[in-house]
């Protein structure tokens, strides 16, 4: 039977750069991110996962919005759907965040080795393909 899980995910920005964490257990190079809790709204669980892993605090690239009576939630830049094992995926909000605060402090629970990449460092191949393209996407929304 698939498993399938949510998932929120942010591509910070400071100073033209997004940030990249060492995560200890799948040895790559991701930006923070992690489950989305049963009562958490998806926006919430980005930034809580930012704040965990980084010791940041961001501002998401989308604010929620009155509609009537409802909501319109921020919105995630996208969605990816990612195979984590056979029977097991992710269904990833892909959000875009720039730092208002806090001081960097990487989770050492999580991560061994934080950096902050530009546009051009982006080129490194030993990042995956989504993650460079999305990085440099959420590097050039916050350029505009």
């Amino acid at each position: 039977m698939l498993n399938r899980d949510y998932t929120a995910t942010t591509f910070i920005v400071q100073n033209a750069a997004t940030l990249l964490l060492w995560h200890r257990k799948l040895q790559m190079w991701l930006p923070p991110g992690g489950h989305i809790d049963a009562y958490e709204l998806p926006h919430e669980a980005a930034i809580r996962e930012v704040f965990e892993e980084t010791g940041l605090h961001i501002a998401l690239h989308s604010d929620a919005r009155p509609m009537g009576t409802v909501v319109v939630l921020p919105q995630p830049y996208c969605m990816l759907l990612e195979p984590i094992g056979p029977d097991h995926e992710h269904i990833d909000l892909i959000y875009f965040g720039r730092v208002i605060g806090g001081t960097l402090n990487p989770s050492v629970r999580e991560s061994d080795g934080v950096r902050w990449l530009t546009h051009d460092l982006l080129d490194d191949l030993a990042i995956a393909e989504d993650i460079r393209v999305l990085g440099r996407a959420a590097i050039a929304f916050f350029e505009r």
